[in-house]
């Protein structure tokens, strides 16, 4: 007979925990009293954050005390005449366009999966500098409750989101432009999936009492308005709604951004609206009986995509957490959701030789690295397998295209 459904989920995180520390030893660190008071609510997340905490806080700290020094850099710092918007306006080109060798001044054509080196790639850098920086400063922060790492890491928010002179406008419309056709597409949205982790980093740091350097109450607040008018744009404009109708990996990016930005902004009806579009539309359009998205199969990178889309989706039943039925175990009649897409995509992440269909045309031997989604099913689904191997797997891959597609970095802030 089956264990109960919370009985069966503590016996796992308690041989995980065993498993992440030398045997009977005990976590040497102390928590902050504000994360511990925080966490001794719910034990099940509490044994979860000792889990990626044993494991990450020597990365994370190394990589906190390298950014601290650094200077928060926003999108103002490097203005581009090839943008049809302002200063303050995010830009960037389509990835996979080309000038067409037929007629070089011309339209672009397209060649999917290859992207195209020449495109203007400054704001994209600078933005994903952020969702690297500012995630892994705040999860130092708490870890060791030192004060510099989260001044640093509210200097990045104060930057992008609060500054007259250097925040960045809460739209993007001028994201993902193909030169000689489009100023800017809906396809461009999937850019800001690098403030997924941002947005669930600054939950933590705007919800703390003020302290010298950190984020005060007028500061908090237009954080979070940011967001939450960025999240308007997303769910009310046209280009917002094109986006969110697609079918393939973009609508699950969509939701993320969309889920976690109402999270931060407190707008609970937003996030029960997509947790329905995600029960309702994403499982049901998206995945297979077998927990594969053919159309990432079908694309010529299918198994980045495939992989990139399991951890989207795993971020999102993270997100959604708080909500009824529990995101990461809920499925359809027919099994499929969550653990069912683990299911599939494990063995190839365990050993990519088995993949059954055609290799990326780029990148494909900088695969796979930490997914996310492992650490996040093992702990859903009770598989210590998923968990075992995400620990194995590169955390911080350099290669650039492998980074475009790799928008959880901090675990540590999602469990």
């Amino acid at each position: 007979m089956d264990e109960p459904n919370g009985l069966a989920r503590r016996k796992f995180l308690k041989t995980a925990a065993a498993a992440a520390c030398m045997a009977g030893a005990r976590l040497t660190f102390g928590l902050s009293n504000r994360l511990s008071n925080r966490l001794s609510n719910r034990r099940e997340t509490s044994d979860a954050f000792r889990l990626v905490a044993e494991t990450d806080r020597k990365r994370i700290l190394e990589a906190a005390n390298k950014y601290i020094s650094q200077t928060p850099l926003t999108i103002t710092a490097f203005p581009t005449p090839r943008s049809a918007g302002g200063l303050h306006d995010f830009y960037s080109q389509a990835d996979y366009f080309w000038p067409n060798p037929k007629d070089p001044n011309g339209l672009y054509i397209n060649r999917d999966g290859q992207s195209n080196p020449e495109n203007f790639d400054e704001h994209r850098k600078v933005m994903v500098a952020l969702s690297i920086q500012m995630p892994a400063l705040t999860a130092a922060w708490l870890l060791t409750d030192d004060r510099r790492y989260g001044q640093k890491a509210c200097a990045h928010l104060r930057a992008w989101f609060v500054s007259p002179e250097t925040r960045m406008n809460p739209n993007l419309l001028y994201a993902q432009a193909v030169q000689g056709s489009s100023t800017g597409r809906s396809y461009g949205i999937i850019d800001t999936l690098h403030l997924v982790e941002v947005a669930r980093a600054a939950g933590f740091l705007a919800s703390v009492s003020p302290r010298s350097g950190m984020l005060n109450a007028p500061e908090a607040a237009a954080v979070k308005n940011w967001f939450a008018s960025y999240l308007d744009w997303l769910s009310h404009s046209e280009r917002g709604m094109k986006e969110r109708d697609t079918t393939n990996n973009h609508a699950f990016c969509w939701a993320l951004q969309a889920a976690e930005f109402a999270r931060l902004a407190g707008d609970d009806s937003a996030r029960k609206e997509v947790y329905q579009r995600y029960q309702n539309i994403l499982l049901a359009d998206q995945m297979d009986a077998n927990g594969s998205f053919p159309r990432e199969l079908a694309r010529s990178k299918p198994y980045s995509y495939s992989i990139f889309n399991f951890d989207v989706m795993a971020g999102l039943c993270q997100s959604f957490k708080g909500l009824l039925p529990d995101p990461p175990s809920f499925h359809l009649a027919d099994e499929r959701g969550f653990c069912k897409a683990a299911e599939f995509i494990y063995p190839y992440l365990k050993d990519k030789n088995t993949w059954k269909w055609a290799k990326d045309v780029e990148h494909f031997d900088a695969l796979p690295v930490r997914s996310p989604g492992l650490l996040f099913s093992g702990i859903a689904c009770h598989e210590p397998k998923y968990f075992d191997l995400w620990k194995t797997l590169n955390p911080d891959p350099t290669d650039k295209e492998i980074i475009r597609n790799y928008p959880i970095r901090q675990p540590l802030l999602w469990v």
